[in-house]
């Protein structure tokens, strides 16, 4: 007989809600630059599709276009009358300051603000400017970013130990032979390991290796630890074009030991607001001439990545457009977001991928070389992928 074929390994499930309209926050104690990285960053275009305008929802969110260079190679090659990039949605969230798990400061409408996004910008001071009040009074980034985890991990806590408290008291009369009871044992089983995580192991909850089955209450939570973390170290603008900046190593170190992995960008938000008001060709000119360049395309670009947001485009005359969905998203999902119906109705989506094309050189080029695919509804999209989609009437 031939031998058993191996069992594919398990999908591992996402950390975060599932979706693909996903938000980033901008964290950290107050007068770290949030509110002016905010403004830089929402009043830029990258010097990317210059002639979309920007969706402003109201003065704490904005919609950021995701620079690629894959976009705008495709609108170079269709010239559309259209081009619409894809976007990470941006939130300034108010200042943090110790004591908010208990309600101190603006405390729980900050703390709601940041259960409300799905990943964090935390912006970390390393300038020092005595017209710029600190409000711990004086300059320190490893106590600023041990606020700031400490504040959330006993938000986390506080709430564990609610949820924990409910689920113990409806499962006191459990049996054991439904089974919804056994389902039920489970949650308070997972639940208490996230206590132990928060509590005992002193972890943030993203940090912890979790099982599918534990995913799905993590997730049904919504934990501000469970939340990916960017760092974003604001440096003085003669700090940032020298690369060089007391704190810096510091900081790595911190973020190694508490919170290994985790993205560290340093930028300087003096530079970044100095850029914003001038032209394109003032900015090209300018950065040329400080021999530094913006970290804004960057920065927007990791907050993508961290929310396991990819892109795939659809392409024409009339429109070349970047659609955002997160990452293992499969194919009538993927059209789903473009209508509905492309979703409920899925026939099946003509694919090729962004280097084929570029290879290639045309649609017609890539067809003759066998390289558009037909892609029924367990196809799993790729970053990159460019899609006609087919639907039933």
């Amino acid at each position: 007989m031939p031998p058993k074929k191996a069992a594919a390994a398990e999908k591992k499930t996402l950390l975060g809600r599932p979706g693909n309209n996903l938000k980033i926050g901008i964290v950290g104690l107050p007068n770290v630059g949030k509110s002016s990285f905010f403004n830089a960053l929402s009043k830029t275009d990258l010097g990317k599709a210059a002639n979309f305008p920007y969706a402003t929802i109201n003065p704490e969110e904005a919609r950021i276009p995701v620079p690629d260079p894959r976009f705008e190679w495709l609108c170079e090659l269709y010239k559309p009358t259209s081009r619409v990039p894809a976007f990470l949605t941006c939130i300034d969230i108010a200042g943090l300051t110790a004591g908010a798990s208990t309600g101190a400061g603006l405390g729980n409408a900050f703390l709601s603000h940041v259960r409300a996004v799905d990943g964090i910008f935390q912006v970390v001071r390393a300038f020092d400017d005595d017209e710029v009040t600190h409000v711990e009074g004086d300059v320190d980034p490893l106590r600023d970013m041990e606020i700031i985890q400490t504040e959330l991990r006993l938000k986390d806590i506080e709430w564990v130990e609610k949820h924990l408290d409910g689920l113990k008291k409806t499962g006191r009369s459990l049996g054991n032979s439904s089974l919804a009871d056994k389902a039920r044992k489970e949650e308070i089983a997972t639940v208490e390991k996230i206590y132990k995580v928060l509590t005992v192991d002193n972890k943030d909850v993203r940090k912890a290796d979790w099982t599918n089955k534990e995913i799905d209450v993590v997730n049904g939570l919504q934990l501000l630890t469970a939340k990916p973390v960017t760092y974003l170290v604001n440096l003085s603008e003669k700090d940032y074009i020298r690369k060089k900046n007391k704190w810096l190593p510091k900081i790595k170190g911190w973020i190694d030991e508490h919170n290994p992995g985790d993205p560290l960008i340093p930028f300087s938000v003096a530079l970044e607001e100095r850029l914003t008001s001038m032209t394109d060709e003032e900015q090209e000119e300018e950065q040329k001439k400080i021999g530094a360049q913006s970290a804004l395309p960057k920065i927007t670009q990791a907050g993508y990545a961290s929310l396991h947001l990819i892109r795939y485009f659809t392409c024409g005359p009339v429109e070349v457009r970047a659609w955002t969905i997160r990452r293992g998203t499969k194919a009538p999902q993927a059209a789903g977001v473009i209508h509905s119906d492309f979703e409920n109705k899925f026939v099946c989506g003509e694919i090729m991928s962004y280097e084929d094309l570029r290879e290639h050189g045309s649609e017609t080029a890539v067809k003759a070389a066998g390289k558009l695919r037909q892609q029924g509804k367990p196809y799993e999209m790729v970053d990159g992928d460019i899609a006609y989609w087919k639907a039933g009437a």
